[in-house]
């Protein structure tokens, strides 16, 4: 590889607890956050009057600014791992899809053609080859530059057309369309009149708790969680709590043993990742036939999982306070089909 003359830069794709490598891959995309007050470089003042730091609204100027078409990307994890090498393409603009990405806002959008990925092996050097700290950086290492120089691409890999983008942001879903559809789904008129109550009340709660130090799991399980489950009708006799390690583990009958387990939930602290419990959740419901549904929250956004062909993918995602009828970045279903699996009336 070329880089010559070039600009090489790191990029970030979160953290160990929150990896968002398979949006950036998956779209040719590096991301940038927070992105809910609008483009560079109108939400510079938005971000310093809400009390942003430079350091981080430096780090926006230099992805939006900086970072130029042809320059060279590396997508780091931590100070050791890349993920991915690749070409920007073409200028920053900011894109509402990627409003909540596993609970982060990364609306400040780059492209990029990547030429390496790396397929679940990631490409390892020395501890701090990479530098801690902003998400978008120059790159200094100059063990990974000579790692750089040794790829090789053919003409076709470096002129592919680019991942299409979503040209449509999902549609706002009111709560009493939640309702009616619950409804038309058999779930019952007391349940569904429960359920609009407690995102009301749970709305409220998640917002008081944004000011204060984040909530333990178990606290997030039955402020937050408990909640809205039995809402939609789960009693506690089909509820149980740290059940052999399981956050919330729901039973379709009594007693409550494996056989007869339907939902494997698992929760994290409110403002950390929930879509990185997936794998902690498949290990609890492995063996576990009858469990075909999987639930992973941090008591404001739901991932919902159903079991197709021996494996959980990912069903439907919402966010209480941005109901949604769907997660075109996740290519996964809304509020409306999450609640509906969520039942205990829910069959194949």
């Amino acid at each position: 590889m070329d880089i010559s003359n070039k600009k090489i830069w790191q990029q970030a794709c979160g953290d160990t607890d929150r990896n968002y490598s398979e949006v950036c891959l998956g779209w040719d995309v590096i991301l940038n956050g927070p992105g809910y007050a609008g483009a560079y470089p109108e939400c510079d003042v938005i971000l310093k009057q809400h009390g942003w730091k430079s350091k981080k609204r430096t780090d926006i100027w230099r992805f939006a600014v900086q970072m130029k078409d042809g320059d060279i990307v590396v997508l780091r994890l931590g100070t050791s791992d890349i993920l991915g090498v690749g070409i920007v393409v073409g200028d920053y603009h900011w894109n509402n899809i990627f409003k909540d990405i596993d609970g982060w806002d990364l609306q400040h959008c780059r492209r990029v053609r990547w030429l390496w990925k790396t397929n679940g092996k990631n490409k390892r050097f020395n501890t701090y080859a990479l530098k801690q700290g902003d998400t978008t950086q120059e790159l200094s290492s100059n063990e990974v530059k000579r790692w750089l120089e040794e790829l090789t691409f053919t003409e076709d890999e470096l002129n592919r057309p680019l991942k299409e983008l979503p040209n449509f942001e999902p549609r706002q879903v009111t709560h009493e369309e939640v309702g009616e559809y619950l409804y038309e789904q058999g779930v019952s008129s007391n349940s569904i009149e429960t359920l609009i109550k407690e995102f009301d009340e749970l709305t409220r709660i998640a917002k008081w708790y944004s000011n204060k130090a984040a909530p333990s799991e178990f606290e997030t399980v039955a402020y937050l969680v408990v909640p809205i489950l039995r809402a939609i009708g789960w009693t506690p006799q089909k509820m149980a709590i740290e059940w052999h390690n399981v956050d919330l583990a729901l039973f379709d009958q009594l007693p409550r043993e494996d056989k007869n387990l339907a939902i494997v939930v698992e929760a994290k602290k409110k403002g950390n990742s929930c879509l990185t419990a997936y794998s902690q959740a498949q290990g609890y419901a492995q063996g576990k036939d009858n469990c075909k549904r999987l639930i992973v929250t941090d008591g404001l956004r739901y991932g919902t999982y159903l079991k197709k062909d021996n494996e959980y993918k990912l069903f439907a995602y919402f966010n209480l306070t941005d109901l949604t009828d769907g997660h075109p970045i996740y290519k996964c279903k809304g509020v409306k089909e999450a609640l509906r699996i969520m039942t205990p009336e829910w069959r194949e």
